[in-house]
């Protein structure tokens, strides 16, 4: 009976060394070993082997590339303001010895690093360039923390800043200044629409002026020439019909009722010539005869 309490507890023995032997590392993870305290090894992803109760698996280590929310921090810019910058940072362990023994807690001292560098940083920048200056201040940052954060093993990858929050008096002015200039760019669009408006309305009224002066310019020389051709068509007519005295008396008495027309006409003169016109139409119908008689 004894013989086989002593084989369990001998069995028992066994399979905790045998549990104490063996370590599993997970995939992008690394253990450090310890031997008494002291660092002895660095166990790889897969199946490893440990002495029991002597060395001892102390930290496991993350080897992907990590990503850190911090909370907002107030920095103060040059002139005087105060800002809330969210950031977030973007580092990987490159040498898990030195992350563990270099750094008590490396992501705290990345936390710290990072706001008492981006207040360095901003302090140096006014509120406007604080607010359009992001790639500046993430160069800013990433540069400061690559060098720090070497000798401790870590690689800082990208440094980004998520968001930027001037005081709430600085927000309503920079509203009302942005609805301002909007304004201002449409007023000025308005005005320029308008000028250009007048500006064609008033070509167009200048080519329509000049096309009516043409066309009135070449009425009157087509009607001119009318009349000039009429006149000679009518000279030559009564240069080629040759006609005496009588005739053109004749014609002297059909204008006249042309004369007396109209209402406004009440009283009309009759020109001296017409004697002449009748003594010519007499010696034609009647000749020799004598009117004044």
């Amino acid at each position: 009976m004894i013989i086989l309490v002593v084989l369990a507890l001998l069995l028992l023995f066994v399979i905790t060394v045998i549990a104490k032997s063996i370590r599993v590392v997970p995939q992008a993870y690394t253990g450090i070993v310890e031997r008494f305290g002291k660092y002895k090894e660095t166990l790889p992803a897969g199946l490893n082997f440990v002495v029991p109760f002597i060395d001892k698996v102390r930290y496991m280590i993350d080897l992907r590339e990590q990503v850190v929310s911090f909370p907002p921090q107030s920095a103060i810019t040059e002139d005087n303001l105060t800002v809330d910058i969210d950031t977030v940072i973007y580092f990987q362990v490159t040498d898990p010895i030195s992350a563990t023994y270099e750094i008590s807690n490396y992501i705290q001292a990345i936390e710290q690093l990072t706001m008492t560098t981006l207040r360095n940083v901003v302090g140096g920048m006014d509120l406007e360039q604080t607010l359009t200056s992001r790639e500046s201040i993430n160069s800013g940052l990433s540069a400061v923390l690559d060098e720090t954060t070497g000798r401790w093993g870590i690689k800082v990858k990208r440094v980004e800043i998520k968001g930027i929050d001037p005081p709430p008096s600085i927000k309503d002015a920079m509203e009302k200044q942005m609805r301002a200039e909007r304004d201002k760019r449409a007023f000025i669009l308005t005005a320029e629409g308008q000028r250009q408006s007048a500006i064609l309305t008033a070509e167009g009224n200048k080519q329509s002026a000049i096309l009516n002066a043409e066309g009135d310019r070449e009425a009157a020389i087509l009607r001119a020439q009318g009349e000039g051709e009429a006149i000679q068509t009518v000279f030559r007519a009564i240069h080629e019909g040759r006609p005496d005295q009588g005739l053109l008396a004749y014609q002297y008495l059909q204008m006249l009722p042309r004369i007396a027309e109209g209402d406004a006409n009440k009283v009309w003169i009759i020109p001296s010539e017409i004697g002449k016109a009748l003594e010519g139409l007499g010696s034609a119908i009647m000749p020799g005869a004598d009117l004044q008689k």
